[in-house]
Formats: C-alpha cells, sequence, structure tokens
C-alpha cells in the first residue's frame, strides 16, 4: 500500500493530499529515512511524522484498504 493512502486509511493524516504534501516536504520518513508518498508500505515499518514541532513515531501492525473509524488506530501503535 502506498504512504499516503496508508497515512489516510489509518487517519494520522485526514485527507491524502495532505498526506501527499506531507512526504514531498521531508516531513515523513520510514526506517529513518525520509521517503516520497509512493513509498510501498510493510508491516513492520516504523513512520516517523513530523507535525510542526511535535515528532510522532509509529511502528505498521496491519494494511487494509479501508478501515471504520473506531478501528483505525488497530493499524499503528504508538513508539514515541
Amino acid at each position: 500500500m502506498r504512504l499516503d493512502k496508508y497515512l489516510k486509511v489509518s487517519r494520522l493524516i485526514k485527507r491524502r493530499t495532505v498526506a501527499n504534501e506531507a512526504c514531498d516536504g521531508g516531513r515523513v520518513s520510514v526506517n529513518g529515512r525520509v521517503v516520497k508518498a509512493s513509498y510501498d508500505v510493510k508491516i513492520g515499518d516504523e513512520i516517523e511524522i513530523g507535525f510542526g514541532q511535535k515528532l510522532l513515531k509509529i511502528k505498521v501492525t496491519d494494511l487494509k484498504e479501508t478501515v471504520g473509524k473506531n478501528d483505525a488506530s488497530t493499524l499503528y501503535e504508538v513508539i514515541a
């Protein structure tokens, strides 16, 4: 699954276009490397997202094409 789509489906970022812009702006890294929106996310990847001064680090635990709002947080676990 593409990184921008994963960020939207998991509801870490509300819209796919915003996720795309965050990736293009260099604010998203996977396993310590800054990546583009087209990066292929795999289970076990560690994603870091910069929201202004705040840094969110998560580990991918599941990949699903669609998920309900209440189950979105089951796709990842927060590391720091």
